[in-house]
């Protein structure tokens, strides 16, 4: 038990939030709820990006000013998030006051350590990205993310010497195994910094819609530069001492893969300058794709999560996102895949599972639950689904976890199959059967937490449990043999409503 603080990439506010903004602040979330449970001390982390060219081109073109195109579309973010039940404990705008304080701070900080000077610079511009590109980098002359040409740009900016930390970061890497998950990913993190590093321009004197440089108020904040130090001064960097204290460093940035080359080069290195430990960890993703592409407005390929999540629920919704894909990898989303896995796993698994319990518990049993064997067939199967859920969770694994989980579920049914409690005579074997089952199923409902909040709690209220599932711990309450005889069952309407493809 200790501190665990998370965040997720704050997202750019040009546009609604779509169903990769989903997938990584769900993913986030199920990290946050499954550390609760193991006794931590959680705070997690999201927001909003609230400055840069784009914001100023988009606000130009709706006829509004930039503060208010923001305010305009930041609560969107917060109401979706609050829809898909995500549990952050704070929400960080760029343009709050407490935000500006820590960035000044920061770009202090470095500028003092000699890190930032005025130069200029010519080179090769996507607005979309926020980003400069070298030839080599781009994809038949167009942006490898956006797949849009870039601008010739070339004026005077202040820059940070990213080009210093060169081997600073490659020993920090080299002595932090296992600081950037999947694997593989911290390959490519090298790969880019051993190409050798560029310096990056932190301010822009043509744009007016950013933080003033506090030694040229002449210039403002470039986005990244801006945008990064989020995740400091949510926690005080600037404002509170002893917040910043408690809680830096980070356990894990939930990020994408398109954004590592900010987050695992440019973050720490800028962080080194200041004289900050670097984050303990990176969780990077893969993208959900949709027709083999990723998600833009350009390619008319926006999935909104909200019309998801009418169809099948919150739950259904945030169980495919995390079980479908393995963190790391690329997804690649489809309507029939979603009813596919909602339908095998939650209907005819875990719904069915919580079912039929119920069913045979109040025809047999008089409705009341019955205790477990401590011999019971299915305490090694669950005793090997809580030791493997645990270990995929830790390495930010949750579609495995959730496979773990399930491992237990399917053994419960096929248990029920092969003993037939429903055509049996009630009596001692029957309520042997049934206290297996309704153990197993309460071990299944706390290990589920995290991805299904709202139906574990359900579950957990079916059969009887009166304690707050939040307030159970991984391990002591994951237990074999705890479930107590006596306790009301009920079986409640479906959970999990089969669905067919419209």
């Amino acid at each position: 038990m200790g501190t665990y603080y998370l965040t997720t990439p704050i997202y750019y506010v040009n546009a609604r939030p779509h169903l990769g903004h989903a997938y990584s602040t769900i993913v986030a979330d199920a990290l946050a709820r499954w550390h609760r449970l193991l006794g931590d001390d959680v705070h997690f982390l999201t927001g909003t990006d609230e400055h840069g060219l784009k914001i100023q081109q988009a606000a130009d073109a709706a006829g509004t000013t930039p503060q208010e195109f923001t305010d305009s579309i930041a609560p969107l973010f917060q109401e979706a998030w609050e829809r898909l039940n995500i549990s952050n404990n704070d929400f960080i705008r760029t343009t709050e006051a407490r935000h500006k304080a820590g960035v000044e701070k920061l770009l202090q900080a470095c500028f003092d350590a000699g890190d930032i000077e005025l130069d200029k610079y010519s080179g090769l511009y996507c607005v979309p990205c926020e980003a400069y590109f070298t030839e080599d980098e781009l994809e038949n002359g167009n942006c490898p993310v956006h797949k849009r040409p870039v601008e010739h740009v070339e004026e005077e900016n202040y820059f940070f010497r990213l080009s210093r930390f060169e081997q600073r970061l490659i020993d920090f890497y080299s002595s932090h195994p296992g600081a950037v998950v999947p694997d593989h990913r911290v390959n490519e993190v090298l790969g880019f910094i051993k190409q050798g590093l560029q310096d990056f321009s932190v301010s822009r004197k043509t744009l007016t819609w950013g933080i003033p440089l506090p030694f040229d108020n002449s210039h403002v904040a470039y986005v990244w530069f801006d945008a990064l130090a989020n995740y400091i001064t949510a926690i005080g960097y600037g404002t509170d001492d002893e917040m910043f204290k408690k809680w830096w460093p980070v356990n894990h940035h939930v990020i994408g893969k398109d954004i590592i080359r900010f987050h695992n080069v440019y973050w720490p290195a800028m962080l080194m300058s200041a004289g900050i430990e670097p984050p303990q960890g990176w969780a990077v993703g893969g993208w959900l794709l949709v027709g083999g592409e990723k998600m833009s407005k350009t390619s008319g390929n926006v999935v909104n999560p909200l019309e998801l999540v009418d169809e099948i629920g919150v739950d259904g919704f945030r169980y495919y996102v995390l079980s479908d894909t393995g963190y790391g990898n690329d997804g690649d989303f489809t309507y029939e895949g979603l009813i596919s896995r909602y339908n095998s796993d939650l209907a005819n698994n875990l719904g069915n599972l919580a079912a039929r319990v119920a069913t045979v518990v109040g025809k047999k049993c008089n409705g009341l639950g019955t205790a477990p064997a401590p011999d019971s067939p299915l305490a090694p199967v669950a005793i090997q689904s809580v030791n493997d859920t645990i270990d995929f969770w830790d390495q930010v694994q949750p579609s495995r976890a959730l496979e773990a989980t399930w491992q237990l579920i399917r053994a419960t049914n096929a248990h029920l199959e092969n003993n037939e409690p429903w055509k049996a005579e009630a009596g001692p074997g029957v309520d042997a059967v049934m206290g297996d089952a309704l153990e197993a199923l309460r071990i299944v409902t706390i290990l589920a937490f995290p991805a299904i909040p709202d139906t574990a709690r359900e579950i957990w209220r079916r059969i009887g449990m009166t304690t707050d599932i939040e307030e159970c711990r991984i391990n002591t309450d994951t237990a074999w043999g705890q479930y107590v005889a006596g306790n009301p069952v009920e079986k409640g309407d479906p959970l999990f409503p089969r669905r067919t493809i419209a």
